[in-house]
């Protein structure tokens, strides 16, 4: 009986700890203030990028209140995606050596080209967002003779158009190769968080058993999103029947904040709670990450585990242990290193030195 009660504090201590992110050939876990990602590099070794990211909600109390929250935690998440997504490039080496017109950019703009490619490559993802899941679902609809005269139905329709045209999304997209490997890794990230919550041994072949699907899963909160869009167009729909696409789309954009706020506390709520309630609702969010997950190889998972087992250290001796056993050794990280305490680690494997990396040129410490 002991024994099960201290199971039962063990998980609910760890409920809600961490979240993650995959990313190429790696995963990122965030536990508190310290983000991890751990990438596989082609030669089989690991680099794992040591961060720290504080949410401007612990600046500003005000942001924390329910749905202001859920805004600001999208942004952030944004922001965090795209720089780990940067940092898993380059531990796979992908970035090239900067050409003179780069130079020149980061020395008298301050800029570098690949935060300028991010920057009209995101505004062309929020057009084609746009387009798709707000335009083309009312064009749809427009087609329906009589429509007009039944806003419910309407609306119906244009959740319908939604969820067809995000699951024929995530269905093609996932036969490219290379995002079936991230959807692999977003399978490991799952399986190694679900091992952690339920307090099993963090180790590939014990993480390989548990459940791929999670609630709190960013897959859940965008299918979530769109079914409180329904909701949202059939109050549009029944207030200004008829109303032109243009209004209609700036209509929905002023409201997007509300629905991203409304989904984060229900994501929230359900990460919490397991009930009639949020098992009905999560259900069709952890259906669709059949197309987001995909079953993981044990080394994937390896370094998913590697990464929960770095961000927690502080708070696991155990996970202390893991980290000060890998034997990694600190050097002085680049003088124009935007975090003074950054340092660049290098890890020893089997006796022999890994190669050294290259100075760190940011506020991340690298671990090889």
């Amino acid at each position: 009986m002991a024994n099960t009660e201290e199971k039962n504090a063990l998980c609910a201590s760890r409920m809600n700890k961490v979240g993650g992110q995959a990313v190429m050939e790696g995963v990122m876990m965030k536990a508190g203030d310290r983000t991890v990602t751990t990438c596989r590099k082609e030669d089989g070794s690991l680099v794992v990028f040591d961060d720290v990211f504080t949410s401007v909600r612990k600046k500003h109390k005000i942001l924390n209140l329910p749905l202001i929250r859920g805004v600001v935690n999208f942004v952030e998440m944004m922001k965090l995606s795209i720089k780990t997504m940067e940092s898993s490039a380059e531990a796979l080496g992908i970035e090239e050596e900067e050409t003179k017109f780069e130079i020149w950019m980061k020395k008298h703009l301050g800029l570098k080209l690949t935060d300028v490619v991010m920057v009209i490559a995101t505004v062309l993802g929020v057009l084609l967002s746009l387009g798709l899941f707000l335009a083309l679902p009312r064009a749809v609809a427009s087609l329906i003779p009589n429509l007009e005269n039944y806003p419910v139905y309407k609306s119906l329709v244009e959740g319908g158009s939604k969820v067809v045209i995000f699951l024929l999304y995530l269905f093609l997209i996932s036969l490219v190769p290379d995002i079936k490997r991230v959807f692999m890794y977003h399978g490991a990230e799952h399986k190694s968080i679900a091992c952690f919550e339920a307090g099993g041994e963090l180790t590939p072949e014990n993480a390989k058993n548990y459940t791929r699907f999670h609630p709190r899963c960013g897959t859940s909160f965008m299918f979530f999103m769109i079914l409180i869009g329904v909701v949202v167009g059939i109050f549009i729909n029944t207030l200004w029947p008829g109303l032109p696409n243009a209004a209609y789309v700036g209509i929905r954009l002023l409201l997007l904040p509300l629905v991203v706020g409304i989904g984060y506390e229900f994501i929230l709520y359900a990460g919490k709670h397991c009930n009639l309630f949020t098992r009905a609702l999560s259900a069709p969010g952890l259906w669709v990450q059949r197309l987001t997950t995909k079953e993981p190889e044990l080394d994937m998972l390896e370094v998913a585990i590697t990464s929960i087992k770095v961000a927690l250290r502080d708070s696991d001796p155990a996970f202390m242990a893991f980290y000060e056993e890998k034997g990694w050794e600190k050097k002085e990280a680049a003088p124009d290193a935007a975090d003074a305490d950054a340092v660049a680690l290098e890890e020893t494997q089997n006796g022999e030195d890994v190669e050294p990396a290259e100075p760190v040129l940011d506020d991340r410490k690298t671990l090889e």
